[in-house]
């Protein structure tokens, strides 16, 4: 199965995480990646800044109406749901606080349900609360793959755990194996 985009979705303790897996991706990544960090919605982020200088993969805050590229990394900007629209491209958005989140992954996951459909994978990485749970039962049903952080690779594990308990995981998987799995998953020829 080919797949065209993957979302990483993350809260408390997810600048570690995603700095892991983007650490090990290589540059000629074929998929492009869509993130939600919950992020103070007072403040610009550095978070795109601070990831590309773990990662040969391009790292940049996301624009409205970016095409997503294979190689890059587009991150949520505070206070901004992330969306991708029918004709894929990425749209930001200030519609009301979902759960007192904005960004949003459950927006973004379930844009991408509609989109997407099976060719999508989502990652549910670290964090608290059920933030991803709605959104990836919506990818879940549509055929696409739900990866989780194992429980005990987490600095926090409501956000996983909440997507592992509702029985829609594809794969359970350590922090420090979720770069080697999208590599095997997206690019199967490089791996034994």
């Amino acid at each position: 199965m080919s797949f065209e985009i993957i979302a990483l979705a993350t809260s408390a303790g997810g600048l570690k995480a995603l700095s892991e897996i983007l650490a090990h991706l290589p540059e000629y990544f074929p998929v492009p990646i869509v993130v939600v960090q919950h992020l103070d919605p007072r403040h610009s982020s550095l978070l795109a800044h601070i990831l590309s200088r773990c990662t040969s993969l391009k790292v940049k805050e996301a624009e409205e109406n970016d095409r997503p590229l294979a190689g890059h990394v587009y991150i949520a900007p505070p206070n901004h749901h992330l969306l991708v629209t029918d004709q894929k491209t990425l749209t930001l958005s200030q519609s009301p606080e979902v759960r007192f989140l904005r960004p949003s992954a459950n927006v973004l996951f379930e844009s991408i349900a509609k989109v997407y459909q099976d060719k999508a994978i989502a990652v549910v990485l670290t964090g608290t609360g059920t933030d991803g749970l709605l959104g990836s039962q919506l990818i879940h049903a549509q055929g696409g793959m739900i990866l989780a952080q194992s429980e005990e690779s987490c600095e926090f594990s409501g956000m996983p755990k909440a997507t592992i308990e509702a029985d829609i995981v594809d794969q359970i998987v350590p922090l420090t194996e979720i770069a080697a799995t999208l590599i095997q998953l997206t690019l199967p020829e490089l791996t034994p």
